[in-house]
């Protein structure tokens, strides 16, 4: 059982100074015909990248829609601002970086940027929000809060 959750741990990426760190590798399935990272394959890595960071703090996705916090909740992508800086390619191990910006009422946004070999590829700062399963947007409840390491200062 132990080998199970090292695995996950190895797989969920780790937390940084600056935030969550995940690592990718560029597949086939990823690029288009010449090799390069088509650019709608970035919002998978940017979405792993986000689930992985609350992963890791002990928000699991499943949980929350079960209703852990009272509620069947999910986090949806309101808001998206993409930078694209230079191009993945196959067979190139990126780096999925997450950081938190702002946590705050029903909105969280993040920053985040994949870098291959310290090169920054892509920039975004994504706003994410928590809604009901009928899709209206909810305050993050305080135990969500505690777990992501952030005040409720709303």
């Amino acid at each position: 059982m132990s080998e199970i959750s090292d695995l996950e741990s190895d797989l969920s990426g780790e937390l940084t100074a600056e935030g969550h760190s995940l690592f990718q590798r560029i597949y086939f399935e990823d690029t288009d015909f010449s090799g390069v990272v088509y650019h709608a394959r970035y919002l998978h890595f940017l979405e792993r990248g986000r689930s992985d960071f609350v992963r890791v703090l002990g928000v699991h996705h499943a949980a929350l829609y079960a209703g852990e916090h009272g509620e069947p909740l999910a986090f949806a992508v309101r808001h998206m601002d993409l930078d694209f800086l230079q191009p993945a390619r196959i067979d190139d191990i990126i780096e999925v970086r997450t950081q938190p910006a702002i946590v705050k009422g029903v909105r969280m946004i993040l920053n985040q940027s994949i870098r291959c070999q310290e090169k920054e590829l892509l920039r975004a700062t994504v706003t994410a929000v928590l809604i009901n399963d009928e899709g209206r947007p909810r305050r993050f409840p305080k135990t969500m809060l505690k777990q992501l390491l952030l005040d409720d200062d709303d």
